[in-house]
């Protein structure tokens, strides 16, 4: 007897500097080799696209807005996720937003319920490596940082993914992303998604 595979939606998160963009590239080429039918979705960029309409002009900007109306942006954007019907989904957020009115959940309770996630993965470097590779990056508008910060906000992504898991009952996987390691990164990620 053959058993059908389920869909996985995967969320992973990494903050700003840990090279989620080219572990999720590696991933996805992996996923494609082995004829998965599989589509990457940028939370934030879903969420911008619907801001545009309303006068936000660039994608850091967000974060600023008010928490009432990040959260119906992030409803829009949850309730956009949930109707697409891929093999495999990876969500490709933040676990937490840095706004004036300090540390938002990046997926609070109401977007859980909407995406019901299978996996969460939890993209982390060493504090020095995202430092470094934060200063070096001049295509986004961030605000200053300090190795102190970095490492404070590994702590909070840490927090913040781990109450995800409790409150959806599905498995979290952390993953240090080191230099130049990129591909065993993608393994222990590929690895732990039971396909």
């Amino acid at each position: 007897m053959r058993y059908l595979v389920e869909n996985k939606l995967i969320i992973l998160v990494g903050i700003p500097g840990v090279g989620k963009t080219s572990l999720l590239t590696n991933i996805v080429d992996r996923l494609k080799n082995d004829k998965k039918s599989v589509s990457v979705i940028s939370f934030g960029t879903l969420m911008f696209d619907v801001a545009k309409d309303n006068g936000v002009s660039n994608r850091d900007e967000l974060r600023r807005l008010p928490i009432k109306r990040q959260q119906e942006l992030q409803k829009i954007a949850a309730e956009k996720i949930s109707t697409l019907n891929q093999d495999i989904v990876i969500v490709d957020t933040h676990a937490f937003i840095s706004s004036p009115e300090g540390y938002y959940p990046g997926l609070p309770d109401h977007v859980l319920k909407i995406i019901k996630p299978t996996h969460f993965v939890s993209v982390s470097a060493k504090p020095e490596e995202i430092y470094s590779r934060r200063l070096k990056d001049e295509t986004r508008n961030r605000d200053k940082i300090t190795l102190a910060n970095v490492k404070k906000e590994l702590d909070i992504q840490s927090g913040m993914i781990s109450a995800c898991a409790v409150l959806t009952g599905s498995p979290v996987k952390h993953v240090l992303n080191r230099e130049g390691k990129i591909e065993e990164a993608a393994e222990k990620i590929i690895n732990s998604l039971g396909l």
